[in-house]
């Protein structure tokens, strides 16, 4: 199996996920919040990936990689920071509880 393949269903979930929580309040400063909060993860996973691939901690087999990089970094390595910056304040929004507007 390709790196492609195996974000997919993540990033098929964060989607899912994202849209619904559209219902709960705060979604339009939660999605800004998240863009913001992905545009970070980004520059640090673009950051510490090149330097932990440039110093040889780890490797990626080519054959299951897209062939799309940001320096070193696979892009498939930026999936994962973008989803969780989406995922986890939608689901947070959707687990808690709504407060009575009394």
């Amino acid at each position: 199996m390709t790196y492609p393949l195996m974000i997919l269903p993540f990033v098929a979930l964060t989607i899912v996920v994202t849209g619904v929580s559209a219902v709960r309040p705060g979604f339009g400063r939660r999605i800004a919040a998240s863009a913001l909060g992905a545009v970070v993860l980004v520059v640090l996973t673009a950051i510490f990936d090149n330097v932990m691939i440039a110093l040889d901690l780890f490797t990626y087999p080519p054959e299951h990689l897209s062939g799309l990089r940001i320096g070193l970094a696979p892009l498939e390595d930026f999936s994962y920071p973008v989803c969780a910056a989406f995922l986890i304040p939608a689901v947070f929004a959707l687990i808690s509880r709504r407060k009575d507007s009394a």
